[in-house]
């Protein structure tokens, strides 16, 4: 029985990439690099922008903070907004909760931007720990987040009976580092195969199969 269910934010919760993918766009133009095709900014969704920025677009360390710098700059502002709850989710969490579980959110993303996304989509009041990364380049790891979101959830947190939900390999390879089986999602932003070859331990393809797994368990 799973008592702790830890969830990825952008991509397992949420279908950010109207919001994300903007963001980068804008941030490679301040930094002189015209791209015009979104889709092929969604590599962008689930790990940290950093690396991101250095991996997809051969940016040094010193140029890539600079374009995180600049991706924030409109996220904070107009990029946060650009998101949307996906259908079922809100009663998905709220079945949860109604079942005893504790939940927490274990994101790549910014906390103070994690906390305003739950607000804004009115699913905070599910989550007894939201956890992001810091602004000051803190827990940039998802292995880091996992870790602090088991930390805060306290002691009794952690394997057999607590489990991580994300759509990237990430979210996979970090909850593995730390024991925890994690749950793949499909209808987020992985490639095909991704998760499988992460070694996820289920993989949901929709909402109403993710809580089926999740309240089987519970």
């Amino acid at each position: 029985m799973f008592q702790y269910i830890l969830f990825d934010l952008d991509g397992t919760l949420t279908d950010p990439k109207p919001g994300i993918t903007g963001c980068v766009q804008y941030a490679l133009h301040e930094m002189g690099i015209e791209e015009p095709d979104l889709d092929k900014l969604e590599v962008f969704i689930g790990p940290p922008l950093a690396e991101s920025f250095m991996e997809f677009y051969g940016m040094e360390r010193r140029l890539a903070d600079r374009a995180v710098e600049k991706y924030r700059e409109r996220f904070a502002v107009t990029g946060i907004y650009e998101n949307e709850l996906y259908p079922g989710m809100k009663e998905m969490l709220a079945a949860l909760k109604e079942a005893g579980c504790h939940l927490a959110v274990a994101s790549s993303k910014p906390e103070p931007f994690v906390k305003r996304i739950l607000e804004h989509f009115e699913i905070a009041r599910y989550f007894d720990v939201a956890v992001g990364s810091g602004l000051d380049g803190s827990l940039a790891q998802k292995e880091d987040v996992v870790r602090e979101a088991l930390r805060r959830l306290g002691e009794k947190a952690g394997m057999p009976d607590t489990v991580m939900v994300g759509d990237r390999r990430y979210d996979v390879t970090g909850a593995r580092a730390l024991g925890l089986r994690c749950i793949g999602v499909s209808f987020g932003y992985a490639q095909p195969g991704e998760l499988e070859e992460a070694g996820a331990w289920r993989i949901a393809d929709d909402v109403e199969e993710l809580g089926r797994i999740l309240l089987e368990e519970a």
